[in-house]
């Protein structure tokens, strides 16, 4: 294999390591068209420099994202690579924790996943636990190519969707030393399964197959992927409490974006297909880098951040409980001010030192 990959460089015509360092930044520079404007759901904070950057993933795609270093600083810096809800985009949640920890000494990048919001694919708003594993490792690769980054010192946090999402990516890339996971979502065990396990039976999946790759069949026919809905609006009256905290979010000026899935028409319906079949953490226990898992007292989701706490070996992972806290109380805090910050950065301390 190593002879196939040394034959390959040498008919790029590459002659030397910078020139083919340049050839390959020049082929993969992708233009994306990048808001300018501060359009994010929280301020503005005067202790960190913003500049809006781009990378790209394994599998081609330019990821858009925000990142934020604390004002004045120098030298090389821990990093962390921040995404999630799922659905969400980097103006909201993801972007808040970025910028909280730059001014708690952290150069930070909040990104778009592939497929969504300022970032590249088509077609658009499909989700993947393939390549949005890939986003965090590709997030991993661009702070390791700065010059500014101690590349011993990079971790990465993942918010309810992205949190699950953000184990699984430590598991299999050991670049990153230290993973926060937020009131964390399973994708593939709530896809699978359904809420608290409750379709968990081989009928229920294949009702579910069937009705997805129908559903495939019509989209290829109409030339156009049907949308699976985003938070549901208007809010029935006996929605479950979790449903209306999310609509509280997304719905209302607290957190709606126009490039939101969650606020919008969400993801296309197809894209649950692959998490029917994919399980995350499946080899939990030899992620050996340190892990946080944060959840709400209250929240809805807790179970599936207890059950990947469970999974995990070793003295360096912690699971930490928030009294009184909803799921979307750990997006901004809720009016309570939930996210434990201080713990949070204790913990990118202590394991990125």
């Amino acid at each position: 294999m190593a002879a196939v990959f040394a034959g390959a460089l040498l008919l790029t015509g590459c002659r030397t390591s910078q020139t083919c360092k340049r050839q390959n930044q020049e082929t993969m520079a992708t233009t994306l068209n990048l808001t300018q404007e501060w359009d994010k759901k929280f301020p503005k904070s005067d202790k960190v420099e913003h500049t809006k950057v781009t990378f790209r993933n394994r599998y081609g795609l330019t990821l858009a994202a925000d990142l934020y270093k604390p004002a004045g600083a120098t030298g090389k810096l821990a990093a962390v690579a921040v995404s999630g809800p799922f659905g969400a985009v980097k103006e909201q949640v993801s972007g808040l924790y970025a910028q909280t920890l730059a001014e708690n000494g952290y150069l930070t990048i909040a990104f778009d996943p592939s497929y969504t919001g300022e970032s590249a694919g088509e077609p658009r708003y499909v989700a993947s636990p393939d390549i949005n594993t890939e986003d965090f490792s590709a997030a991993v690769d661009y702070l390791f190519s700065r010059d500014d980054v101690d590349t011993a010192r990079v971790g990465v946090l993942g918010i309810c969707g992205w949190g699950g999402i953000a184990i699984q990516a430590a598991i299999n890339d050991p670049r990153i030393k230290a993973t926060v996971a937020s009131t964390m979502y399973d994708m593939t065990r709530v896809s699978a399964n359904g809420y608290y396990d409750g379709e968990n039976t081989a009928a229920a999946r294949n009702a579910k197959r069937a009705a997805l790759a129908a559903q495939r069949t019509e989209d290829y026919r109409n030339g156009a992927y049907q949308r699976a809905g985003g938070v549901i609006d208007p809010l029935p009256d006996d929605a479950p409490q979790f449903v209306k905290d999310y609509y509280d979010y997304y719905k209302t000026p607290r957190g709606y974006h126009s490039r939101s899935l969650n606020s919008n028409e969400g993801w296309n319906t197809t894209s649950v297909l692959p998490f029917l079949n994919f399980k995350f953490f499946e080899y939990a226990g030899e992620l050996e880098n340190a892990v946080l898992i944060v959840h709400g007292e209250k929240a809805h989701s807790r179970y599936f951040g207890e059950a990947a706490y469970q999974l995990l070996k070793g003295d360096n992972k912690e699971l930490y409980i928030v009294p009184g806290a909803s799921h979307t109380d750990l997006y901004d805090g809720g009016e309570n001010q939930a996210i434990p910050w201080a713990k949070i950065v204790e913990f990118f301390n202590k394991n990125l030192r």
